[in-house]
C-alpha cells in the first residue's frame, strides 16, 4: 500500500518524498538541552531522573539526582523550581511537579537509608574546605566523589550554614537538614567544627587546595532615621537568633521592611513568635515585588498585612514626637 504521507521506513533513502532538492538528505538531529534542565541552577539533569521516578525506581531517580545535587530533600523545600517555570508542558497543561518530585526521592531516600558510595579510587590530594554551609559542603561531596581527601572546617557549632540560619524551621526541618549533611560527612569528610581560620596560608599548610564558602552572614540595612535605634534589627539576626534557646522579643506588633523572600520569612517568623500585627511596608505595587508569588499567598492566609506603594520616612518610639 502506497503511503499517502512523507514518511519512509528504507534508512538513507527518500523514497516517499518526490519533491525538492532535499529529497536525496537525510534529517539532522540535533541534541538539545531541555529547557527544564537549563533553568536549573544546580544542572541537574531532570529528565533524567524524572524517567526513573515515573518507571518506579526511585533510588536510581536519587542517585541520578544526586550526582548533580546531593541535597535533594533540602532542595525539595526551599528550591523555587525555576524549571518548572520554562517547563514545555505548561504550554499543554501544566508544568510537571518537578521540585515536588525531588522533595519525595529526598525524604524517600532518608526514610530508607540510602548512602552515597565512597569513591573508588583515592586521588592523593588534600583539600581544604572553609565553612560548612550549602556550597561548601556541596564542594565537600564533589571533590570527594573524585577521591580527593576532604577536610571542612566550620567556625560554629553545626554545618548547614544560611540553610540553617537564614531559612525558618517551618520552611526546613532541622533533621531533614541534619541527615542530608550527615551523608556527606559519612562518604569520609573530615568535620572540624568550632574552629575559626584566621590566617588561610597556615590553615592550608599540608593541603594541595583549598576552597572558601565563608557565606554571607552580614545584612545590608537599609538608612531609617530612629530615635531609638535598637527598636530596628536585621532581618538576617532576627532570623540567626531563632536558632538559638533565647528566641529574640520583638513585641506584638512588627513592621517589616522590603519586599523580598526574606521580607517573607521574616513576617511569617514574627507570627509565630507571638506578634498580633506583622506588617510589610513595601515601596512598589504587588506585581514587582520580588518575593515568589506563592510566598506571599501563604503569608497573607497566615494573617501578615502588606501596604503597598508606602515607605518608612522615620522610626521612633510609641508616643515620641
Amino acid at each position: 500500500m502506497r503511503k499517502p504521507f512523507a514518511i519512509t521506513l528504507d534508512p538513507g533513502s527518500s523514497l516517499a518524498n518526490h519533491t525538492g532538492t532535499w529529497r536525496t538528505l537525510r534529517p539532522e538531529y540535533v541534541d538539545r538541552l531541555p529547557p527544564c534542565n537549563g533553568a536549573c541552577p544546580a544542572g541537574e539533569n531532570i529528565q533524567g531522573w524524572l524517567y526513573h521516578a515515573e518507571s518506579g525506581e526511585y533510588e536510581a531517580a536519587w542517585r541520578l539526582l544526586t550526582g548533580d545535587n546531593p541535597l535533594p530533600a533540602v532542595m525539595g523545600r526551599v528550591c523555587y523550581h525555576p524549571c518548572e517555570s520554562s517547563c514545555n508542558r505548561a504550554s499543554l497543561d501544566s508544568a510537571v511537579g518537578i521540585n515536588s518530585v525531588e522533595r519525595f526521592l529526598g525524604d524517600e531516600a532518608l526514610k530508607r537509608g540510602w548512602r552515597f558510595e565512597p569513591p573508588a579510587t583515592e586521588s592523593g590530594k588534600k583539600v581544604l574546605i572553609v565553612g560548612a554551609g550549602p556550597s561548601g559542603m556541596s564542594a565537600a561531596y564533589h571533590l570527594r566523589r573524585l577521591g580527593h581527601a576532604v577536610t571542612v572546617v566550620e567556625a560554629g557549632p553545626t554545618m548547614g550554614g544560611m540553610m540553617r540560619f537564614g531559612i525558618p524551621k517551618y520552611r526546613l526541618p532541622r533533621d531533614v537538614l541534619d541527615a542530608e549533611m550527615q551523608r556527606i560527612v559519612e562518604m569520609g569528610v573530615t568535620l572540624q567544627l568550632n574552629r575559626k581560620v584566621e590566617h588561610i596560608e597556615q590553615a592550608m599548610r599540608g593541603f594541595d587546595a583549598a576552597f572558601l564558602a565563608v557565606g554571607a552572614h552580614i545584612a545590608k540595612r537599609a538608612f531609617i532615621p530612629a530615635k531609638d535605634s535598637s527598636r530596628i534589627l536585621d532581618a538576617v539576626s532576627v532570623l540567626r537568633s531563632m536558632e538559638g534557646e533565647d528566641r529574640p522579643m520583638l513585641g506584638r506588633r512588627v513592621v517589616v521592611y522590603g519586599g523580598g523572600n526574606t521580607a517573607i520569612d521574616m513576617a511569617r517568623t514574627a507570627k509565630r513568635l507571638g506578634a498580633t500585627e506583622a506588617v510589610i511596608v513595601y515601596r512598589r505595587t504587588r506585581e514587582r515585588m520580588p518575593a515568589h508569588d506563592f510566598e506571599v499567598e501563604e503569608a497573607l492566609e497566615e494573617g501578615v498585612m502588606v501596604k503597598w506603594l508606602s515607605t518608612i520616612k522615620q522610626a521612633a518610639l510609641d508616643g515620641a514626637p
